[in-house]
């Protein structure tokens, strides 16, 4: 048994990955992450590896390390991203500066589909990133999920403090719903026009993969205007699971 971990800024997801099964959970950090872990994983039995992507600070990390030296008595394995590997070619200026997210991201991708793919993770952050046919990540952008994007705004103005309002309309008839919707849409139309630019490089047939947190209602409001859209909740997780399987 394998436990996988996609840690990131704000939350961590996990999977238990054996032969022929597949479970897992996630949670927000709480301001006792060690009891967040506790509560996750103190009742599983002590698995033969522990593989992590971590994205958020080294204080998460370090207690993530300590929690599983204490409790398990193994090290965290911390993927990092390279120049190639898993069939993917990272054309990132400084490869290993590539989030291990991204990287895990997308050996998933090009092992679960054929054919390029743009893939959408709906995180704290927000990357968009496109990867061709052969493997080969072409780039990406990074822009303020849609939490940075509300509280910015709620911090940012003398007028706005009630951000989370109903989001399923452009016609707001208060500050909140309309705060709400134009982040939304707002997200909503930079990730379409971001497809637009990826498809002369990776053709009309790239697929859409979602992932992440908000992936749901961002996908609701894109519809079908970019193609079909995929949902893959555990896309990291399935990315590092692929790396395990054949040889990290």
């Amino acid at each position: 048994m394998n436990l996988l971990v996609d840690l990131g800024n704000s939350r961590l997801k996990w999977a238990v990955a054996q032969t022929s099964s597949w479970r897992g959970g996630g949670f927000a950090f709480s301001a006792r992450f060690a009891d967040d872990l506790d509560r996750a994983w103190l009742s599983l039995p002590r698995p033969q590896r522990v593989v992590a992507a971590s994205v958020g600070d080294a204080e998460h990390a370090r207690d993530l390390a300590d929690w599983v030296q204490n409790s398990w008595g193994l090290s965290v394995e911390f993927v990092e991203a390279r120049l190639s590997g898993f069939g993917v070619t990272n054309r990132y200026d400084e490869p290993t500066r590539l989030g291990a997210d991204r990287w895990a991201a997308l050996i998933a991708a090009h092992h679960l589909w054929s054919g390029a793919v743009c893939i959408v993770d709906c995180g704290t952050a927000v990357t968009v990133d496109a990867l061709s046919a052969d493997g080969v990540f072409q780039g990406g952008v990074i822009l303020p999920g849609i939490a940075l994007m509300r509280g910015s705004l709620r911090s940012g103005t003398a007028g706005i403090r009630h951000v989370d309002g109903l989001q399923s309309t452009c016609f707001a008839h208060n500050t909140a719903d309309a705060v709400a919707a134009g982040t939304l849409f707002g997200l909503a139309g930079a990730v379409e026009r971001i497809a637009q630019e990826f498809r002369p490089v990776l053709g009309e047939n790239m697929r859409l993969v979602i992932t992440g947190g908000a992936a749901v209602p961002l996908a609701t409001v894109l519809g079908a205007r970019l193609g079909p859209l995929i949902h893959e909740p555990d896309l990291v997780l399935k990315g590092l699971a692929f790396i395990v399987e054949h040889g990290a």
